[in-house]
């Protein structure tokens, strides 16, 4: 793991302004911050300079896992960071398409800055673009510490992450901060930005024998894993799963962790304890206390940067905390399920099948119908999901608010609707079948603003370096030569992926149901304790300020009297009401920013 923040400009005293932001994000550090200044730029982070022979310096986030190759095309005897600069010297921008491996990095060149993130974002990316600075950096905590900043919150961000729950957009929460896109590079030349896209995943199925396509799998998967392993200080996070469960069979580590609650259906750590015996790792687990998860909240969306609602970050924040009092990387298995179609809503389309068969003016006036009923009622949601186009119905694997509820809640009208945002992606495949447009939406979105993003933040704030094996371009390759019928059918999901890694794990493994991260927030949203605490923020000036609190009430109200679940859409808000607390002060303004303090164990300043 490592991060990066600079900037292009004069802010008076740079060398204090960039001690500040390398402070602000030195849980990213593993061991001490290298800094490069001139009277150009600031650079702090893992830097590289070569100005003497090349002109040139690098600040690099991330890891390349085919170095071997590389150096053949440059020199033998050259250092990862070397390798980089000189296949930029020697090939620009079209050095990217040869990179294998999570990164996100920055190069000033005689007055110019080219930057990029690798094609799937597993390591982030933001930068403030103005008239009179460029600002940069892997968090964006760092930026809090620029003279040229002035935090505002983004409200269209607000209502996308309503929506989606977590930040959709390019713009953050935080307005005039951007994130790069995954897959895209960015030019900051004579004080004009330019971003290009030098990487689109797609879809290109072949006609496979089942045989055929679990050997590609299974090769891929395992060629990844060994190039992933770079020391034998790993362990690998297992949830008893088919994805967790791959990688604990086949890194070679002894080592397994995993987490869980003290509530039945809420723990997978038996499953996990059984399949590392088998195996014959050790599994070291951990219960998640109420009281902690609860505690820990506001210190994670301090991490997060921006407001996550997805219940599974904090999981995964205990997980790496678990971790890395004993190794220095975990493997995870993040990827396998849009890359393979593990989640059970991509066998909606099948479903569907000869329902959407019927005429659409038909399925139309059914779903009006089907409207009038309760919530609740058996079916009503198959019409009503039946009568649109899968662009109209699936906007990723978590929907909270509709656009209507949103705008009833906000004091604020959005500028774009949902089907805005998700547009773009479907336009690439406007000509593929229904799963496969889900999967692609969810690998552009879902994976690089959810899932990556919390494994990058979560193990960031404990010095943890993740290695996700399965987020690797070869293994994706493979996964997008297979035909729909085994990525999702009727039988199951990910079927070829679940037959390759029955190969290393047990038949009951290999072939569980797919279960998430299960936190019991609806349960915890039920007990007086916890309904007080979500109730005081709801009413909070905070809360005053964006939505109509009496609304949030209702909401919170009528899940507490068990009259509805609406526990997703209470944890959206009260995660951006936390958030908010510390991030600003009220009493000041939006301008003036309130920051966690705290220091855990050098984690965070």
């Amino acid at each position: 793991m490592g991060g990066f923040c600079g900037f292009l400009g004069s802010v008076g005293d740079t060398r204090m302004v960039l001690d500040m932001m390398n402070r602000n994000i030195h849980h990213r550090f593993q061991g001490e911050c290298e800094a490069f200044l001139d009277e150009n730029i600031a650079l702090g982070g893992r830097v590289f300079d070569e100005r003497e022979s090349m002109g040139t310096v690098l600040a690099f986030d991330g890891i390349i896992y085919n170095l071997e190759e590389l150096r053949e095309l440059v020199d033998e005897n050259c250092s990862e960071l070397e390798v980089i600069l000189q296949l930029y010297k020697k090939f620009g921008t079209a050095m990217l398409s040869r990179l294998r491996g999570v990164f996100a990095f920055v190069i000033y060149d005689n007055g110019r800055l080219f930057c990029a993130r690798d094609i799937f974002g597993a390591k982030p990316f933001y930068y403030m673009p103005g008239n009179d600075a460029f600002v940069f950096g892997s968090e964006i905590k760092a930026f809090l510490a620029h003279p040229h900043f002035t935090p505002v919150v983004n409200t269209e961000a607000l209502g996308q992450y309503l929506t989606f729950q977590y930040s959709v957009l390019e713009e953050t929460f935080f307005k005039g901060i951007f994130k790069l896109p995954a897959g895209c590079f960015l030019v900051w030349e004579g004080g004009e930005a330019a971003i290009s896209r030098y990487n689109s995943h797609s879809f290109a199925p072949e006609d496979l024998t089942l045989a055929a396509a679990v050997d590609g799998i299974d090769a891929a998967v395992c060629e990844s894993v060994k190039r992933h392993v770079t020391t034998d200080d790993i362990g690998a996070f297992l949830s008893g799963g088919v994805d967790s469960g791959y990688m604990a069979a086949t890194f070679g580590g002894k080592t397994t962790f995993t987490v869980g609650f003290d509530y039945d259906n809420y723990n997978e750590i038996e499953y996990a304890q059984e399949l590392s015996e088998k195996l014959g790792i050790n599994n070291i687990s951990k219960i998640i206390s109420t009281e902690e998860y609860w505690q820990s909240l506001a210190k994670i969306q301090y991490h997060m940067d921006e407001p996550m609602a997805d219940p599974a970050s904090v999981a995964f924040y205990f997980a790496c905390r678990e971790a890395a009092q004993h190794v220095k990387i975990a493997f995870s298995g993040e990827g396998a399920d849009e890359f393979f179609g593990g989640y059970n809503i991509y066998r909606e389309p099948l479903s569907l099948r000869f329902y959407t068969m019927l005429p659409l003016r038909l399925r139309k006036w059914l779903a009006s119908l089907a409207k009038r009923l309760p919530v609740g009622t058996r079916g009503r949601g198959f019409v009503i999901r039946g009568s649109k186009p899968v662009e109209e119905r699936f906007f990723g694997n978590a929907f909270i608010f509709s656009e209507e509820e949103r705008n009833q809640l906000l004091k604020f009208p959005t500028t774009q609707s949902p089907t805005d945002v998700t547009r773009p992606f479907y336009d690439m495949v406007k000509h593929e079948d229904d799963i496969t447009k889900m999967q692609f939406l969810d690998i552009h979105l879902w994976l690089t603003d959810d899932i990556l993003l919390q494994a990058d933040k979560m193990s960031a704030a404990h010095g943890l370096q993740i290695r996700t094996p399965l987020m690797d371009r070869e293994v994706l390759k493979m996964a997008t030569r297979l035909p729909v019928k085994y990525r999702v059918n009727k039988k199951d999901t990910k079927y070829a992926f679940r037959q390759a890694a029955a190969r290393h794990l047990p038949p009951e493994t290999a072939h569980r149901k797919k279960l998430g991260f299960p936190v019991p927030i609806r349960i915890w949203l039920r007990e007086e304790k916890y309904y007080n605490v979500v109730r005081e923020y709801f009413g909070s000036e905070a809360a005053e300020k964006y939505f109509h609190t009496s609304e949030l009430l209702n909401l919170l109200d009528a899940h507490y009297s068990k009259k509805q679940d609406n526990s997703r859409k209470i944890w959206t808000v009260y995660m951006f009401l936390l958030w908010h607390d510390e991030f600003f002060k009220l009493s000041s303004g939006e301008s003036t920013p309130q920051l966690d303090t705290a220091n855990e164990g050098g984690n965070h300043q």
